[in-house]
C-alpha cells in the first residue's frame, strides 16, 4: 500500500506554481489589451447638434466660464500676449480665436487637466483644471455649446481635425 501511495505522489511539485503563474499572465495580458483597447475607445466626440446637451453646457459656461471668455465667447482684450501679473489672459472661444484648431479629445483634456498639464508647469495662465469642480459629462456639454455658436464652416474644419486626430491615435 504504502508503495502505491508513493506512485500517486507527484514528483514535480513545481506543476502547480507553473499552472498559477500561467493564468497570472493570461490574466494580466488580457487585461492590458483590455486597457488599450479601452483607451482608444473613450476619444471624446462632442455634440453641438444635441440640444438638451448644448442647453447643458451653455448653463455651466455661464456659471464656470463667462466671467473669464464673455458672454459672446470673444475673450479677454489682448489675448495673445502676456498681462502685467505674467498671465497670459483668456482666449475667444469663438470663431476668432484658436479653440477650434483642436481636436475635441485635446479640448476636453485642456479643461479637465488644466493647460500646465500640456505647456509645462512654467506655462502662466488664469485657467484652472476642472477635474475636481466638473464632471466629464458637463465639460463635454461645455465643449458641446461653445462649438455649436461656431458657423458650419469653422465646425467642419475642426471636424476635419477630429478625423485627423482619431487616425493617428489608431
Amino acid at each position: 500500500m504504502e508503495n502505491l501511495l508513493l506512485k500517486l505522489k507527484p514528483k514535480n511539485n513545481k506543476r502547480p506554481l507553473m499552472i498559477v503563474a500561467a493564468l497570472f499572465l493570461f490574466f494580466s495580458t488580457i487585461a492590458l489589451v483590455f486597457y488599450f483597447v479601452y483607451e482608444k475607445q473613450t476619444v471624446i466626440s462632442l455634440s453641438p447638434n444635441d440640444k438638451a446637451v448644448v442647453l447643458l453646457g451653455k448653463t455651466i459656461y455661464e456659471q464656470s466660464c463667462l466671467s473669464c471668455h464673455g458672454a459672446k465667447l470673444e475673450g479677454q482684450s489682448n489675448w495673445k500676449s502676456r498681462n502685467e501679473a505674467g498671465m497670459m489672459p483668456a482666449p475667444p472661444h469663438d470663431k476668432s480665436g484658436h479653440t477650434w484648431h483642436h481636436a475635441d479629445q485635446l479640448l476636453f483634456e485642456l479643461t479637465k487637466f488644466g493647460l500646465a498639464t500640456f505647456a509645462g508647469p512654467d506655462f502662466k495662465s488664469d485657467m484652472p483644471m476642472f477635474k475636481d469642480t466638473l464632471s466629464d459629462k458637463e465639460i463635454i456639454a461645455v465643449l458641446s455649446y461653445i462649438k455649436s455658436t461656431w458657423p458650419q464652416d469653422i465646425q467642419d474644419k475642426q471636424n476635419q481635425i477630429n478625423q485627423a486626430y482619431k487616425q493617428k491615435s489608431q
